[in-house]
Parts: structure tokens; sequence; C-alpha cells
């Protein structure tokens, strides 16, 4: 292309999507996003902190991106949440418990109702991902199940939802993240599987969905079966022949952020992005810093400039990205709908609840001892977990509760614990597996999964699974406590039979 490095720079800045610090647009950053044509970026937690503090950083962006803008957020459902004021959504594996595609569908469509009020046209998700890995350590509960069909027809009624509601979803982490056990935020995972396993399950919800998936997010994983050489993010045996190619995807693709360290600590950002472009991927999540963004639009530039890119193939990406904002317009509406959601949600939460092991309540008023995890951690994708004395409040509503709480798992010892006849409830508040101490140590009466399921797993004492732990998830324990609800969720993965 005969143009200026400048030029060049702001068509790259039409293919990534950015993040930056802060609650409002400072002029710095409004500065870069016009300098640079940025049309889109994610927020995150830490940009919010109400519904109107929310409301003008997004018209704020929307002025600076103009109409085409593409303002994303990861409102998944359960942990997975960056508005955390709005009706709080049910988990996907919640979802999948309930089994209901009609209440998957009005999930989804109150979802969008809020982020839409607050000024987002793009949701990344529903989750597609399967899992049937018990050690997968960042899925889990976001995957509405393990049956490739059911799981399919889940997430696409309530992406129908939300494209009812005029926001458009994003599907991932394609071509299938339910069956690793490493993070790709922290390093690369491969799923090394003959192309007919992978054809019958990971892919299979993607290739149901892709029909009506508007978009699609690419993960940072490795199948050798199709390319033993790159991740899915950057193969054009994936992205291009695969997905374009024989599935005759039509969608927006989008990479995971690729300040992950699968890509960044191996690959360098600014080779990544060109890599991923020319792969098949219409729009790099270049999140990450100023710094890193520059050296990314700098390397997209360059390979404008040489051709790496061409440029029709650059104006395809173009295409459809505008038509994916077009289709989506970014124009906030009001929202009336807050205790009607709120009601849905509520439902989905009750719903969702599943009993393992044949759970006995105790006497209402009776004394019971809650042990909790001290802290509450946040894994870098989902929001922090149900801090131990909000728990101890909520269950102290119904009972008589001495809250214990422990730094470690792997050192508290349970025999420490008073014999006094106390019923002994566990409520497990983060997403980590249990260790060897507690698998083989720890006997309580009942055993409260407030996030990951697969902790009932660890733990030789009947449950009570949530999928999450918003406070919908709570009311529905003590629901059930009070014996006013069953729990009749069942759980969609193997190994809860």
């Amino acid at each position: 292309m005969s143009k200026s490095h400048q030029e060049l720079r702001k068509i790259a800045g039409q293919l990534i999507m950015i993040r930056f610090p802060g609650t409002t647009l400072d002029a710095a950053t409004a500065d870069f996003i016009r300098e640079n044509g940025i049309r889109g970026v994610c927020l995150f937690r830490g940009n919010m902190t109400d519904s109107e503090q929310l409301g003008k950083l997004t018209a704020d962006l929307r002025a600076a991106m103009g109409p085409d803008a593409l303002i994303a957020i990861d409102q998944e459902g359960g942990a997975v949440v960056r508005s955390t004021w709005v009706p709080a959504p049910p988990a996907a594996m919640g979802l999948g418990a309930a089994d209901d595609a009609e209440l998957a569908r009005r999930t989804g469509a109150a979802v969008a109702r809020a982020v839409k009020a607050l000024g987002f046209n793009w949701n990344f998700a529903p989750v597609l991902d399967l899992n049937n890995n018990p050690l997968n350590p960042v899925i889990a509960e976001r995957s509405f199940g393990a049956e490739p069909t059911r799981a399919a027809e889940l997430a696409m009624a309530w992406m129908a939802g939300s494209h009812a509601e005029g926001v458009a979803c994003c599907v991932k982490h394609f071509p299938g993240h339910g069956d690793t056990n490493v993070d790709s935020h922290r390093d690369l995972p491969t799923v090394n599987k003959p192309l007919d396993q992978l054809e019958a399950f990971e892919f299979a919800p993607f290739r149901m969905a892709a029909p009506q998936a508007p978009a699609m997010m690419t993960a940072h994983i490795v199948y050798p079966a199709i390319d033993p050489d790159n991740p899915a993010t950057m193969s054009p045996a994936i992205l291009d022949k695969l997905l374009r190619q024989q599935w005759q995807y039509r969608g927006v693709i989008i990479t995971d952020g690729m300040d992950m360290h699968a890509i960044a600590g191996r690959y360098g950002v600014g080779n990544a992005a060109v890599r991923a472009l020319t792969a098949g991927a219409d729009m790099v999540m270049a999140l990450g810093t100023t710094e890193t963004q520059n050296e990314t639009l700098d390397a997209i530039a360059r390979a404008l400039a040489d051709g790496t890119l061409s440029e029709a193939q650059v104006q395809e990406r173009l295409d459809r990205l505008s038509a994916l904002a077009r289709a989506y317009p970014c124009k906030p509406r009001s929202y009336k709908e807050d205790a009607a959601d709120r009601e849905i949600m509520a439902e989905g939460w009750r719903r969702s609840l599943t009993a393992r092991g044949n759970p006995q309540r105790p006497a209402k008023g009776a004394k019971l001892r809650l042990v909790a995890r001290q802290d509450v951690v946040s894994d870098g994708v989902s929001e922090a977990g149900v801090p131990a004395a909000v728990v101890a409040a909520t269950l102290g509503k119904l009972y008589d509760v001495e809250l214990v709480t422990f730094a470690d798992a792997e050192t508290f010892d349970w025999s420490s614990l008073p014999q006094d006849g106390a019923f002994t409830v566990l409520a497990s508040t983060s997403r980590l597996r249990y260790g060897e101490n507690a698998r083989k140590t720890w006997k309580p009466d009942l055993h409260l999964a407030l996030w990951n399921p697969y902790q009932a797993l660890d733990i030789a004492a009947p449950a009570l699974m949530t999928y999450g732990f918003a406070a919908p998830a709570l009311d529905a324990v003590n629901a059930w406590l009070s014996g006013a609800l069953e729990a009749n969720g069942r759980c969609p993965v193997p190994g809860f039979e």
C-alpha cells in the first residue's frame, strides 16, 4: 500500500481491540483512539464503578470511535461477569444443570438488556467449550456441559435471546478449550486428539452454532492433528481452511487476548498479531498496554506496507467488522426491566441447584459451624469469590453460625475443629481444586460448592452445587436449607452420576 506509516497505522487500528486503565476516558487515551482509528474496546471490572459512571464512559468512547464502534464486555454469567451490580446471571453449567432452552434464552436476553443499557454492543459469550476434563483450571462451570448437541442448543438459545435484544454474541474459545489442564493465560495448552475425536466433540458445538454466531473468539491452543506448529489463533489450517473454507463461516473471527502468556511470552505481540491476521482473524485483541498496542499497530502497518497483508484481505476484514457494528449498533437503551430480570436470574439459580450424595438439612436454629477460606481470590478471568463473612451472614438467617476460616487448605487441620456435635458446613469459595490434605481428611456434614462443581468430587461429603457465588445463589441455598426448594438440577458433565 502506498500510504504513510501513520495512514497504515490508522487502517491497522481498525483491526485491533484495546483496553485501558481507569474509569474515565482520559485525553491521552482519547487521542490514541482517534489518531489510530481504533474502533474496538473491551472494558473490564477495573473500568467500572456504577451505571452512571459506566454509561458516561461508553458514551465518551462512542464519541471518540465513531458510529462503527464495538464496545465489548465479558458478561457470561456465574463468576465471569464484569458489571457486578446488574442482575446476576447463572453460570452456563448452571443452565446446563437446569436443562431448559427457554430459560437459557430468557437469561441471554436479560443479560443483553442490562449491558446494552450500559453502552455495550458486543458480549464475549456464550462459551461453547465442552468441559469433560475435571482438571480444567479455567473453564469448568463456564461450560454448558459435556454433551455436544445439548450444550450447543442451550448456548444457541442464550445467544438468540441476546441477539433479540440487540447485543452481538461472540462464541468462544474456538475450536475448544474444554479438554485442557493448562490455562492459556499462563502457558500454551495442547489438545492432542485424533481429528475424528475433535470433530465429534470439541468442534461440534462451534460447527452447530456457526450459522447463527456473528463472531467467534479463537483459542490459544495447539491442535496437532490439524496444525502441530501453530496455536489456533495463528493457524491458517484452523481459521482459514477449517472455519472459513470447510464450514463456510461468514462472521467475525477475533483472537483471545494477545497479552496472554501463551502468545505474548512465546511469539511477541506484534509478530503474533500479524500471524493471526494472515491466518484468517479479522480482529486482534491487543489488550496489554499502550506500549504493546503501539508495537501491534506498527507491526500490522509494516505488514500492510510490504504486502504480507494484501489490500483485498484487509478490506474483507474491515467489511466484516463494519457489518457486525451496523447489525448491532452501539446505541444504549433505557433499562426498566431490572426487577423482572432479577427474577429471571433468580429462577435460573434456583433451578440449577444440584444435590450430590443425599445432603441433609440441619434443623432450623441449630448450631452450625461454617468452614471457609479467609480470602477471596480471582484467577484473572473471573471476579473474586464471595467472602466467608457473607456466607456466614446468609446462613445466619437460619442458624446459629460459628465461622472458622483457613488460609491454606493444604495445611488446615480438620481434626482441630471441636467435636461438640455442631453441624459442620464447608463452603468452597474459589475455583481451585482441593489437594491431598483436604481430600483425605476433611469430613464436613455438608459441602456447599459455591463455584467450581468439581470440588464436590474432592470432598467425601454430601454436597450442594450452585455453579457460582452471586447473591441469588446463596438465596437458593437458603431456600433449600429452609425446605422451600428442592435441588433438582443435574450436573451436565461426567463424574456426578
